[in-house]
């Protein structure tokens, strides 16, 4: 089974096109990535592999083609935390 990358090549990967998306996804991983199930995790990978317009518009919940389930799960978590900042 292939390894998960280590959390300073996910943080450099969390480096997107707009701050605030930067910010929040940022904020998913140092709040829930750790304590996360492997398979939210792999999730998680996968969705730092998606544009940024398909993850603007998944948050913003004006499109629903995921590429996964699991992807679709961490969006959601995004997209219904008001502050990630706790």
């Amino acid at each position: 089974m292939e390894t998960l990358p280590e959390l300073g090549k996910l943080r450099w990967h969390c480096r997107r096109g707009t701050r605030e998306l930067d910010v929040l996804v940022t904020r998913y991983l140092e709040k829930y990535y750790e304590d996360a199930l492997l398979e939210d995790k792999w999730s998680f990978i996968r969705l730092l592999e998606c544009q940024d317009p398909d993850l603007i518009a998944w948050i913003m919940g004006h499109r629903n083609d995921f590429p996964d389930a699991g992807v679709a799960r961490i969006v959601h978590v995004l997209s219904n935390v008001q502050s990630l900042r706790d």
